[in-house]
């Protein structure tokens, strides 16, 4: 099954790209890896989340922003690609979490996006990855996710 198959299957609908917020590009395609700026939890109608984990936003709000943020990392991707059908996998994810001094459960907040991966991509949805708590983070959201993915051989540009 292709990986835009397993998104309707799972009923997943990808928002539009979110347009870069600053100077940089969302996505970057050198050879067969593909980078994905860091994604903020933006959701089409919803005003932005804000806080921080342990004082504002639980552990589950924080999964569930997290889970967005891949959602819109995979919009970013499908944009740069034209398919995701193009991807073979994720290498990488690095997860950063607005958290208070004490709070220490940045992995399962960043789990909200590592599980979708693997939702969506299977085994090949298995990845590398950082989970870490910065004291802030753009628009005060509680979670940005940035992404690598591997590009199937002759994809590349």
């Amino acid at each position: 099954m292709s990986v835009e198959e397993r998104l309707r299957e799972l009923g997943i609908e990808l928002p539009e790209p979110a347009a870069p917020a600053g100077s940089y590009v969302p996505a970057r395609l050198h050879g067969d890896l593909l980078a994905i700026s860091g994604q903020i939890p933006v959701t089409p109608g919803e005003p932005l989340p804000t806080g921080r984990c342990g004082v504002d936003v639980t552990v589950e709000e924080g999964y569930a922003l997290a889970r967005q943020c891949a959602l819109n990392g995979l919009a970013a991707a499908r944009a740069a690609l034209g398919s995701l059908d193009r991807v073979a996998g994720v290498v990488r994810v690095g997860g950063y979490v607005a958290a208070a001094p004490d709070f220490t459960q940045h992995p399962a907040v960043v789990n909200g996006a590592s599980d979708l991966l693997v939702e969506v991509f299977g085994e090949s949805g298995r990845h590398v990855r950082a989970a870490v708590g910065m004291a802030s983070l753009p628009l005060g959201v509680p979670v940005e996710v940035e992404f690598l993915f591997a590009i199937a051989p002759g994809e590349g540009g």
